[in-house]
């Protein structure tokens, strides 16, 4: 069985013991939180919601983290114009616990 579920306007194919990557949700490590599920598939039935299920999947925030640094780097030929910027994403490392 597995659900598509939504989260920070991103879609995401789970099962149950998956780890995901969402953008930061701000709860502490080894809180729980809801995902809205959009579809369902369980045993050769697909359940497609008109946008959400009343389905719930249900997830541990495992680890709250920032991703590795991306260099922005803007450069204009011959204007002497440069500028080097630096970014980092924050992120929270999710399992998923049921799919209800």
């Amino acid at each position: 069985m597995y659900a598509i579920v939504e989260n920070g306007g991103k879609q995401y194919k789970v099962k149950v013991g998956d780890i995901i990557y969402t953008e930061s949700l701000n709860l502490d490590e080894g809180s729980n939180v809801d995902l809205k599920v959009i579809a369902k598939y369980d045993d050769s039935d697909l359940v497609v919601g008109s946008p959400y299920l009343q389905s719930v999947a249900n997830a541990k925030v495992v680890k709250n983290g920032k991703k590795r640094k991306i260099v922005v780097f803007k450069y204009k030929a011959k204007k002497n114009y440069k500028r080097k910027r630096g970014h980092r994403q924050q992120y929270s490392k999710l399992e998923i616990t049921s799919i209800s």
